[in-house]
Order: structure tokens, then C-alpha cells, then sequence
């Protein structure tokens, strides 16, 4: 549970199937067994600027849970994924991709495997009310803006009680959060202070039956299906399960053009790390009900939710149920 005081920071195919089941048995057997292991660097980057054995941050009431994702292949299948409320996927070094899963309406029992944080995860978490942050470490000069930032960061050398290494990878794949350890009970959907709107579709759009979306060291791919009414997400050319053999499909997703630069950072091999831009304007294709609508989106501040809206300025409604939101590089 987390403390009284805020912390200085201190194919869908049988095979992948029995694999995803026997790391989920492997997870539940750590859950049960309450087990930890010794931390290994994540990356290079530092877990905490202050000593063990200090509290872990203060939780407002209404904090959303947001935990940072590996997405390596070495990551996949992934835990957790499916019960998170809203999904954001980012560019990161050498073209690949890191997932951000933010928790409202449910916690799950465990998360992961948990990975680092990057700068442009502030501008993005802006939005909530004093959410608290999951992840493994950062860069040791973002640790300074990570302790200024409007969040609670934990990181297992703040909360060691709330994270585990999972049997079966090597680290730093293995790093699993139980999310009870540090919220008392879910928040709920009010939590979420996106700006997002839920309701009917908007009119017109496009029949489309896939919709692929390619970083240079990564692919995503979301296509259809009538019978679940939800988009199934494919990564890298891989049907995407969770541990538990479970097809992630989220009801709504936004593809959000946005501007991808050059950050102050990198990482110990010497690649900078991207700076997703989520405050300004630009456009966006919201995929729902089998079709796909050429949309405007806009935030004003780092405080304020993202607006979508239609060509003549009426606001666009997202399907009920889990939204990813994959950041793409503007033209």
C-alpha cells in the first residue's frame, strides 16, 4: 500500500497458447509464493535517488495507476494488458517501442514485465491528477524532473514489497508489479481526465478491415474482428496474448500523428531517446466499429486532455471498452 509520504523519488495458435499458459501458472505460483529477487539494472538506469527502506509516495484519492511496459520481443507475452483502461504506445530507442498502461476502472493482479520511464512519460501523465508512476528506473539525469513532476513514482527500490522477478527470463524482462501494493482499490473511469468521450459513432468514416501502423524498428497492426467487435492487435507480425492466453483487443484505437523529436537523453549504449510531443495539434484516425475516421486532435496544456474532433469541429466519441493510443511521427 502506498505510504503517508510522496517519495523524493528514492499463431493465436496452440503453441503460444501453452506458452502464454505456462507463464501465467509460473506468475500466479510467484504471487502466491510472495517472491523477490535481487534488482539488476535496467538498462543502466538508476531505480532511486534516495536510501532503501523509505516509504513509498502518498496516493491522492483518484490516482490512476500508470506502469511503464517492456515491449521487447523477449517481453511478449506480456501481463496485465488486457485490464488496463487506456494503452499508449511510444517510440523509444533504435526505433522500437515501449507500452504505458494506465489503470482506472480495475487492478489487475500483476503488471509487466516493467520497464523504465523516458521524459516525454511527464508531459504525458500531465493530464491526470496525481497519478502514480510505475517503472524500473530512468536515465540518472531525468530522476531530478521525475521528483519535480505532479506524480508519485515508484520504483522497486521505493516499494520493493510491490514488485517480483518472474520465473522463466532473464532480467531486465522479468520485473513484474503487484498493483494492490500500491493503490488501496481501483480508482474508477472519473479517474480518467483525458478528455476522451465515449457514445455513437461519428458519421461517415471509411470501411476498413486492418490498420497498420510502423515505426522503424516496429510494427502494429489492428484488424477486425465482427464477432468480438473489438480490434485484435497483432505486433511485429505476431498475434498479441497476454500470459493467460488471452487475445488483446482494445474497442477503440487512435492512431495520433505527433511530433517526434531529438530529447536531452539517452540510453547507456549511446542511442537518444525520442521525445513524443503530446501537447499542440494534428491529426489523427480513430479506428472503431470496423471503420476508420480522419480526425483533429488538439491539447492546449500539459494539464489538459486531448480533444478529438470532426473536420466541422463536432467532438468524436470513442466505442466503451479499453482505447489504445499509438503515437505516430508526423510527416
Amino acid at each position: 500500500m502506498v505510504g503517508a509520504q510522496r517519495a523524493r523519488r528514492c499463431t493465436t495458435a496452440v503453441r503460444a497458447t501453452r506458452a502464454a499458459a505456462l507463464l501465467a501458472a509460473a506468475l500466479a505460483l510467484s504471487l502466491a509464493a510472495g517472491c523477490t529477487t535481487t534488482r539488476s539494472p535496467d538498462d543502466g538506469r538508476s531505480t532511486s535517488g534516495r536510501p532503501s527502506g523509505v516509504s513509498p509516495p502518498a496516493t491522492a484519492l483518484g490516482s490512476v495507476l500508470a506502469v511503464k511496459i517492456d515491449n521487447a520481443g523477449a517481453a511478449r507475452p506480456q501481463t496485465g494488458v488486457d485490464a488496463a483502461d487506456l494503452v499508449y504506445v511510444e517510440q523509444v530507442e533504435g526505433g522500437l517501442s515501449r507500452l504505458m498502461a494506465v489503470y482506472a476502472s480495475r487492478l489487475p493482479q500483476a503488471v509487466g514485465p516493467v520497464r523504465s520511464a523516458r521524459e516525454s512519460d511527464l508531459e504525458l501523465l500531465g493530464q491526470f491528477r496525481r497519478p502514480v508512476l510505475a517503472f524500473s528506473g530512468a536515465q540518472s539525469k531525468l530522476l531530478p524532473l521525475i521528483d519535480r513532476a505532479p506524480l508519485d513514482a515508484v520504483t522497486p527500490g521505493d516499494a520493493s514489497g510491490a514488485y517480483f522477478r518472474g520465473p522463466g527470463r532473464a532480467a531486465p524482462h522479468n520485473l513484474y508489479l503487484r498493483p494492490d501494493r500500491l493503490l488501496p482499490s481501483a480508482p474508477g473511469p472519473t479517474a480518467l481526465t483525458t478528455g476522451f468521450r465515449y457514445g455513437p459513432a461519428p458519421s461517415g468514416g471509411r470501411a476498413q478491415a486492418s490498420h497498420t501502423v510502423r515505426y522503424p524498428a516496429a510494427r502494429f497492426t489492428f484488424t477486425w474482428s465482427a464477432d468480438r467487435a473489438r480490434w485484435l492487435v497483432s505486433m511485429d507480425g505476431t498475434p498479441t496474448v497476454t500470459a493467460d492466453g488471452q487475445r488483446v483487443a482494445p474497442a477503440t484505437v487512435v492512431v495520433q500523428h505527433v511530433k517526434v523529436r531529438r530529447s536531452a537523453f539517452g540510453d547507456f549504449l549511446g542511442n537518444n531517446t525520442p521525445y513524443t510531443e503530446t501537447v499542440g495539434s494534428g491529426t489523427a484516425e480513430v479506428l472503431r466499429d470496423g471503420r476508420v475516421y480522419d480526425v483533429r486532435w488538439k491539447r492546449a496544456t500539459v494539464r489538459d486532455g486531448t480533444d478529438f474532433t470532426t473536420g466541422d469541429g463536432n467532438p468524436v466519441d470513442f466505442a466503451r471498452g479499453q482505447v489504445w493510443v499509438v503515437f505516430a511521427k508526423a510527416p
